[in-house]
């Protein structure tokens, strides 16, 4: 998955670490160029001191850096989920991709998704007649 299915998808990317502008522009030449044809293709942000990452409880006040964290905020500016790992494990942008879509089906029609779902799959549509019965119209699979 790439960041053009995000673009797509009209899902604006940024990255944000408390590394200066200009440590970012090395690590994009030196690294990222290797493993991504062109570099970094959104914006790398300065968090400076960790104000945005401390506003996300992101921020490592001990290590002076932001840990990884990824946010996904609607148009109206709500964060919708939020996922922070420890540098030991890498994201999952597939999983990244399910939840925008997820989300954004969510927004188009209210049709909300049982766990694990992927495009194409069933939703469900919240009544008050659902409430008890999930188990009726959704079954997970083996």
């Amino acid at each position: 998955m790439g960041y053009s299915k995000l673009q797509e998808m009209n899902v604006e990317v940024l990255s944000m670490s408390v590394d200066s502008v200009f440590s970012h522009k090395i690590w994009d030449e030196t690294e990222l160029s290797k493993m991504v044809d062109g570099g970094i293709p959104f914006p790398m942000l300065c968090d400076r001191g960790g104000k945005i990452g401390k506003l996300y409880d992101v921020y490592d006040e001990d290590a002076g850096v932001n840990v990884r964290g990824r946010f996904l905020i609607d148009p109206e500016g709500i964060i919708q989920a939020a996922e922070v790992l420890s540098p030991p494990v890498g994201r999952n942008p597939q999983e990244l991709l399910r939840q925008v879509q997820a989300y954004q089906h969510n927004q188009a029609t209210g049709e909300v998704m049982p766990s694990g779902w992927v495009p194409g799959e069933p939703t469900l549509k919240p009544t008050t007649d659902l409430a008890g019965n999930v188990w009726r119209v959704w079954q997970p699979k083996k």
